[in-house]
């Protein structure tokens, strides 16, 4: 018998996300299940961080505060809650809702999974890490877990660190009884787990196209899965923003690194997705194909990494390359001892301009070093005396302060089986979860989808794409134009990496793309790119290309080694790069774009 399609939504995409989403989505419609993803890279470091003040904590604190209120709501309408936020102490914040929960008098059964934390193992998990400075090691568990949760009862499941998609999959797989050999239907989860697990960007949020719709304040997505794996996406009605296939491809894009996505209890191929429109703020994912999951888990480890210091000096009016050679210079020898030292011109001034700010350029100053001393006083000193003896109009953005500790990340795989994967369940027993490959019931399908394509490096020659002046194109006429005239992007990071995935609307568009851009035209385009091992991946069936960038973003998040850390406006530093576009491809004066 055909179970009905899960209902699962999302309130939450980071630690900080719009505090009101619990009740909003709670409230606004019919739910069978609420996710919350709380944890990121830089997450873990300042989790971390609590946890060496108090050991008790660990947790994503704002949670808690967000269920005095959804404990009663979400037990009113027999809704599940299932979310991350335990963070690096699941089992204290277990604890902390029973006892919310006795205080508001709501009766809920609450469970939670542990096993991710690999800090007791000693050495940064003891799996090949130095465990040198290690704060926090953490395996990315599958959903097993959840699921078995959720079997015994719980109504509340409070995880560490497991996958994003996970928090989707597990209530998934609970719902419809999927055993761990069903790769298609899960990997059809895991797919929907991803386009919800960033909350608003899968409705319009940090969207390429934004004009085109209201997206002041963007309603949170859901998903209804069926019980094949496939999934339509969408949003409680009447609330804003839009789900359109242009939000979910730029979502599925965001942070993702290959055709194939890899994943504790399921590889998800995702050039084997299908998208069509099925009504309005209605999408539909479809032919998804899974594969066996790898027999090991990323884990992912936060250190300190030292002391870091900041300086941003205004240069103002003519003369600005003068300007920023004078300060460089002053400061030379107040650096020389400094480990690492990164200077940046941002020319954001404008000729004749007519207000200061206008006329202005920022030059960035970013030190780091394993002494604070070394990046603290001896640096802040040094810039606050070019106070009268530098270049005319000197000041800084803000006063310099001591120095500040910053944080790595790195990842390493592990053997999954040597992950104690553990599901405490509401009555306290402790049920040991089997890795994927470990279950009886797993097997070893042949490949489903065919092989993946990668291109790295120059990829295509010159000549096999037009690449020139305005004119002629194989395309026919082609027009000067920034490349987001055509195509969206979604960009983003994973440790030191980034990925900008690029997607269009037509074959047509699609066809030009494809051909267009390759790897060397992408690094000629994003100069920062050049020297990197830049792999682009072609996802046909999305008419997208998703490109990743190893190395961009140095040590990660937490180090600040770059302007935009994070990598989250690359993509549309990409659109804004101009190149040859066939004209009939580019919009009318009034169009808004895809």
């Amino acid at each position: 018998m055909t179970r009905r399609a899960l209902r699962i939504g999302n309130a939450s995409g980071f630690y900080g996300d719009r505090f009101d989403a619990v009740r909003e989505m709670l409230t606004g419609g019919p739910l069978d299940v609420l996710t919350g993803d709380y944890l990121a890279e830089l997450t873990m470091l300042i989790l971390g961080r609590d946890r060496l003040k108090n050991p008790d904590l660990g947790y994503a604190k704002t949670f808690l505060r967000q269920l005095e209120e959804g404990l009663g709501l979400a037990h009113e309408r027999g809704v599940r809650i299932v979310a991350n936020a335990g963070g690096l102490n699941p089992a204290a914040l277990a604890a902390a809702l029973r006892a919310l929960a006795a205080k508001v008098g709501v009766p809920v059964r609450v469970a939670h999974v542990e096993g991710d934390d690999l800090m007791p193992y000693g050495d940064g998990g003891g799996r090949g890490d130095s465990g040198a400075g290690v704060l926090t090691a953490n395996a990315y568990l599958g959903g097993g877990g959840i699921t078995a949760c959720l079997r015994a009862g719980a109504d509340v499941v409070v995880t560490g660190r497991v996958t994003d998609a996970a928090l989707v999959s597990g209530p998934a797989a609970w719902w419809f009884d999927w055993g761990p050999r069903e790769y298609d239907r899960l990997a059809g989860a895991v797919v929907a787990g991803h386009v919800l697990e960033c909350g608003t960007q899968a409705t319009g949020g940090n969207y390429s196209f934004f004009t085109a719709h209201d997206v002041r304040r963007p309603g949170f997505p859901l998903a209804e899965i069926s019980e094949d794996g496939s999934a339509a996406i969408t949003k409680h009605p009447g609330t804003g923003g839009a789900v359109t296939p242009g939000t979910v491809t730029a979502q599925l894009l965001y942070e993702t690194q290959g055709v194939r996505y890899l994943g504790p209890d399921v590889t998800a191929r995702l050039d084997t997705v299908r998208l069509a429109p099925a009504g309005r703020d209605r999408v539909r994912i479809s032919g998804v194909v899974g594969e066996p999951p790898p027999t090991t888990l990323k884990v992912g480890v936060t250190r300190l990494g030292g002391w870091r210091n900041e300086v941003v000096f205004v240069l103002t009016g003519l003369d600005i390359e003068a300007k920023a050679a004078l300060v460089r210079a002053q400061l030379a020898d107040a650096l020389r001892e400094v480990d690492s030292v990164r200077w940046t011109l941002a020319r954001t001034d404008h000729e004749d301009a007519d207000t200061e700010e206008a006329a202005s350029a920022l030059l960035r100053l970013v030190v780091r070093d394993p002494s604070p001393d070394r990046v603290g006083r001896g640096l802040t000193s040094a810039a606050v005396e070019l106070a009268l003896a530098s270049y005319p109009g000197f000041h800084v953005t803000a006063p310099p302060g001591p120095g500040q500790p910053y944080g790595v990340f790195t990842s390493a795989l592990v053997p999954a089986d040597s992950v104690p994967h553990v599901a405490v369940l509401p009555d306290g027993t402790r049920l040991p979860v089997p890795a994927p490959s470990q279950d009886p019931r797993a097997s070893e399908p042949g490949l489903s989808a065919p092989p993946a394509f990668e291109e790295r490096g120059p990829g295509r020659s010159p000549g096999e794409r037009w690449k020139g002046g305005v004119g002629d194109s194989p395309a026919g006429p082609t027009t000067r134009a920034p490349l987001g005239a055509v195509a969206g992007a979604r960009s983003g990071d994973k440790g030191g990496d980034a990925n900008v995935g690029v997607w269009v609307e037509t074959d047509e568009a699609w066809a030009w793309l494809d051909r267009t851009l390759t790897v060397e035209l992408f690094q000629e385009l994003l100069p920062e790119a050049a020297g990197l091992p830049v792999t682009r991946h072609a996802l046909p069936r999305l008419r997208a290309l998703n490109f990743t960038v190893p190395g961009l973003l140095g040590d990660g998040v937490a180090s600040g080694h770059r302007f935009d850390p994070q990598a989250k406006a690359l993509g549309e530093w990409l659109r804004a790069r101009h190149l040859d576009i066939p004209t009939h491809l580019l919009p009318t004066p009034e169009g808004t774009g895809p």
